[in-house]
């Protein structure tokens, strides 16, 4: 796939995010599957009948393979080296570039409301700025579904997972920001296939 950045959708703010967080584990695995070049056929086979992301049952496993399938896909095969081969914090690094550009509801409240709370010196994030953000969200996205009060807060925790478990914040408790340095395999590719949305997202803490 073009690993290049991508025009946005019509509606870009989904709420495709919920099912879960970064989820490294599962992400090594499918990248794996991404790497070894599958028919569906094979695909099926993979996470269905063998369950190689060891979930309760068939649904949850086809849910968790959408999502992180759809997150990985927008990269390239570079980046799904680094979430299969590359140790802990390199390998996150790369799940969240590629949730980064698969998601712009995450992408952007890095840039409009973490970036802005470092210029600012701030120490935290709170569940205000979540909301508020949202509403800022209808303004550049107009058709943007009219969300249930608990999936603006799912998707709120999700976002805030993601951002622990990348470094932004310090835990899921305090939403104290923390500064980031990118790993340089993950900076490299970014900058190599000119993923210039989703480095600015990153680098907010620079």
């Amino acid at each position: 796939m073009n690993a290049t950045e991508a025009p946005r959708p019509s509606h870009m703010y989904r709420a495709d995010i919920t099912a879960g967080a970064l989820k490294l584990p599962e992400s090594r695995v499918i990248a794996d599957l991404l790497l070894r070049d599958l028919n569906e056929e094979s695909w099926h086979e993979a996470i269905v009948r063998n369950n190689v992301l060891q979930v309760r049952n068939p649904a949850t496993a086809r849910r968790l393979t959408r999502l992180i399938r759809g997150r990985l896909e927008t990269m390239g095969a570079d980046l799904w080296m680094l979430v299969r081969d590359a140790q802990g914090e390199t390998a996150t690094q790369a799940v969240f570039a590629a949730a980064v550009k698969h998601s712009h509801l995450l992408g952007d409240f890095l840039t409009f409301v973490v970036g802005e709370q470092y210029r600012r010196f701030s120490t935290a994030l709170t569940n205000k700025s979540w909301d508020d953000y949202l509403e800022d969200c209808r303004g550049r996205d107009p058709g943007m579904p009219l969300w249930s009060e608990a999936t603006r807060r799912r998707l709120r925790s999700s976002v805030f997972q993601m951002l622990s478990q990348a470094g932004y914040l310090e835990n899921t408790r305090s939403f104290k920001l923390q500064p980031v340095h990118i790993a340089d395999a993950v900076l490299r590719y970014l900058k190599t296939n000119n993923e210039m949305y989703v480095l600015r997202c990153m680098q907010v803490t620079s």
